[in-house]
């Protein structure tokens, strides 16, 4: 079971259709790339290849 990273303020924003977007910050802090193509995604993970940069 992966780690319990509890919210802060500035780990995500909420987006006009009311979905939670994690920021850099809060994937960092998480640690790894989940690999969902996440629109802040500071490992350089792109979805529609399936590669790092």
């Amino acid at each position: 079971m992966k780690e319990f990273i509890p919210l802060e303020e500035g780990d995500y924003y909420l987006s006009e259709e009311g979905y939670k977007v994690f920021t850099e910050r809060y994937h960092l802090k998480r640690g790894y790339c989940c690999e969902s193509g996440c629109r802040h995604c500071p490992y350089g993970y792109d979805k529609k290849t399936n590669t790092r940069r």
